[in-house]
């Protein structure tokens, strides 16, 4: 019997090919397994990071990747299995069974005006009225003779959602100068116009202020905008950052999962001047 069957081909060569390619997949699978990918809200996503590279270096071999884009994003790209892990920084919704939500810190959202404008706090009323265009002027407010520039966040995110529940708004009702993504861009935003108002995270806006940035957080219903009062439960404005999954996560996600949720990191957690939650 010849070896070969045709001058290129040995014969079995195929079953070979098939041998190796499974070969292949079984370590693509392995490799797969120990790559985690996260991806959403640009609240969460610094602090995921975070946690990932401690994750990294307590589990040689893992990789975390970490996106940002926004809590929509990281609820459709966690549906769609585009990631193992969703970033949100919001409860979920009724409609949104289908997810699991882990918590991993508590946050708020702060109205923020420039340093320099002299008004001492606003209304729901007045932010209502600032946000749908009825006030445009910081005077009517006590404050200088300043057109006010609307700062508004984009759709799909959670900073939004969360914005316009509180004070009973559509976004179409909203008349803005400025549509901002991420916390960053709207702390730019206001501290480089002194007629401008904002809303951001509370952690990362106090950390802002405390490092010299040009801006100043607002109270609300009488209750100062800090990570404290966030933290005694008592600021009107606060909210949950949690990680999302759907079905069952992998082993290695899981154990992701629960190192974030550990108090393991709760000293990454206060460095982004969000608040733990007690485990």
């Amino acid at each position: 019997m010849p070896l070969f069957d045709s001058p290129q081909r040995p014969v079995g060569s195929g079953l070979l090919a098939i041998a190796i390619a499974m070969g292949m997949a079984s370590i693509s699978s392995q490799v797969s397994a120990q790559h985690i990918t996260a991806s959403g809200s640009s609240t969460v996503a610094p602090l995921v990071a975070e946690i990932g590279k401690r994750f990294e270096q307590r589990h040689p071999g893992v990789r975390v990747d970490v996106q940002s884009g926004g809590s929509s994003r990281g609820m459709s790209d966690a549906r769609q299995g585009l990631v193992q892990i969703g970033l949100v920084s919001r409860a979920l919704k009724a409609d949104e069974a289908d997810l699991t939500a882990v918590p991993i810190a508590m946050d708020g959202v702060s109205v923020i005006l420039h340093r320099s404008n002299t008004v001492p706090a606003l209304s729901d009323a007045q932010i209502k009225g600032i946000y749908t265009g009825a006030i445009r002027n910081w005077k009517a407010m006590g404050g200088p003779d300043r057109p006010i520039t609307v700062v508004n966040k984009a759709e799909g995110r959670s900073t939004l959602e969360l914005f316009l529940h509180h004070f009973q708004l559509r976004n179409r009702d909203i008349r803005a100068q400025v549509v901002i993504g991420e916390n960053q861009q709207g702390i730019k935003t206001v501290a480089g116009n002194p007629g401008a108002i904002a809303y951001v995270s509370i952690g990362t806006a106090e950390y802002e202020a405390g490092q010299g940035t040009p801006i100043r957080l607002l109270p609300m219903g009488g209750v100062p905008a800090t990570v404290a009062q966030v933290q005694a439960g008592t600021f009107p404005l606060s909210r949950p950052l949690n990680l999302v999954v759907k079905g069952q996560p992998s082993a290695t996600t899981r154990k992701f999962l629960d190192f974030a949720q550990s108090r393991d990191v709760h000293d990454l957690v206060k460095a982004q001047f969000f608040v733990p939650l007690a485990r």
